[in-house]
């Protein structure tokens, strides 16, 4: 299945202020950055969202808040994919959970108590294991040592990509490879940010990141052979080639078959 939800995340939002002079703008590009506007514009265009500056039509208005609700609908895809693609077995799904109640980190509910009551020990330690991925995926009735579910991905969903949600995905991956007990789950992002040289920022890396999922893949890779430059085709050709960023609608096979 497609990532359905995101014509329901997507869409035309009023602009007093862009670079191209634009009434309406796609609330996935950044208003500062004309190649941005252009890209999710065709994108929108191709998912059936005609442009409403050149059209004489005003839009529905999209979610104010796309990014939660982006959480809320890859929790519920996911959800309702998985169980079927394999009833055998045993799926938990959580949105904002701590990891500490996954077999592979239970051991840092340990940890938090004994420094607990000592404010030297938390200075000196810190708390960034007591991470909360966006959505957590979780499989029961694995060969574990405590009854906790078994971390089986933690997805980091980001409506756009910026330097600093960058910056945060890698710390709380980076976090999690170092602090497990086992074998990792599958770190990935999700995305229906346009611009190509900010989705690279995100899919190249040394691990932290197994792969950056977009919600409009086909639709964006149109957009960039119609509308962007040599170096925003560059970074495509890059991370696509490179299988670091794939097609939402592989992410449920892809935890399947992991």
């Amino acid at each position: 299945m497609s990532a359905s939800f995101r014509t329901e995340l997507l869409g035309w939002k009023p602009s007093k202020k862009n670079k191209l002079g634009w009434k309406w703008v796609p609330n996935s590009a950044d208003v500062d950055n004309p190649t941005s506007l252009r890209l999710a514009a065709h994108v929108l265009e191709q998912l059936g969202d005609p442009d409403p500056n050149t059209a004489e039509l005003t839009p529905e208005v999209p979610p104010a808040n796309p990014g939660g609700l982006l959480e809320v609908q890859v929790l519920a895809n996911l959800s309702n994919e998985l169980p079927v693609l394999d009833p055998c077995r045993k799926w938990d799904f959580a949105r904002g959970k701590s990891i500490v109640g996954y077999a592979q980190y239970q051991h840092l509910a340990g940890v938090d108590a004994a420094i607990a009551d000592d404010p030297n020990l938390r200075v000196t330690l810190g708390t960034d294991y007591l991470i909360k991925p966006d959505v957590l995926v979780g499989l029961y009735g694995t060969s574990t040592m405590t009854p906790h579910p078994w971390l089986h991905a933690a997805i980091a969903c980001k409506w756009t990509i910026r330097s600093d949600r960058v910056q945060n995905i890698r710390h709380e991956n980076g976090n999690m490879i170092r602090h497990r007990r086992g074998r990792l789950p599958h770190l990935v992002t999700v995305t229906a940010e346009p611009l190509p040289t900010r989705l690279a920022a995100i899919a190249r890396g040394t691990g932290e990141v197994d792969a950056t999922y977009h919600i409009t893949y086909d639709e964006l890779a149109n957009a960039v052979a119609a509308h962007s430059s040599s170096e925003q085709k560059a970074a495509w050709e890059e991370v696509t080639k490179q299988g670091r960023l794939l097609d939402y609608r592989s992410l449920a096979r892809s935890l399947v078959e992991w």
